[in-house]
């Protein structure tokens, strides 16, 4: 009697599972150079850039990233709409900030890799494993954070801030850091 309730509950869940990912678009893992960095991409058929991702509800503990709007102009932020920015001194996916650099500037984390939402593209987004066991949320390559000193939605106050060895900027929604403000 376990095993056929245990068979049909399987079942159920690799059919919901197998709906969820119809829509004709494949993720695959590409490994940037570490084996414990990964990005997740959703190629476009043409083999031309993929359209930006549609919104779709992150999981618990799951980061959503996508794009927000001030006076600097179109820039990366979390689902709650918290600026994100990257670190100059990070050497490719690999974070330098730990410690009291990470106090101020923390790190953008995910259970599993974060969901691209307006106007954000899906396959820009990545993850790397942090030396805390954490998993970082990376755009373009790049990983993410926040600064402590944002308290609202939309703060930019780290901004072409120069700390921990290197600058802070917004990221632009090509992934590209905005030298404005």
């Amino acid at each position: 009697m376990h095993l056929a309730r245990s068979l049909t509950g399987i079942s159920l869940f690799v059919a919901v599972a197998a709906a969820a990912c119809g829509g004709g678009t494949t993720a695959r893992s590409t490994s940037y150079g570490s084996p414990t960095t990964t990005t997740t991409t959703a190629p476009a058929a043409s083999g031309q850039p993929s359209a930006p991702a549609s919104p779709a509800a992150p999981a618990p503990g799951q980061a959503s990233i996508g794009l927000g709007k001030t006076a600097l102009g179109e820039f990366l932020v979390d689902g709650t709409g918290r600026t994100v920015y990257l670190f100059e001194a990070d050497m490719g996916t690999t974070s330098n900030c730990y410690d009291r650099c990470a106090k101020f500037w923390p790190p953008v984390t995910s259970m599993g890799t974060a969901v691209a939402t307006n106007g954000v593209l899906a396959s820009l987004i990545g993850s790397t494993a942090r030396t805390d066991g954490t998993t970082q949320v990376l755009y373009k390559g790049h990983p993410l954070y926040y600064f402590t000193s944002d308290k609202a939605s939309g703060d930019t106050k780290g901004q072409g801030l120069n700390a921990f060895g290197g600058g802070w900027y917004v990221v632009a929604a090509a992934g590209d850091k905005m030298d404005k403000g």
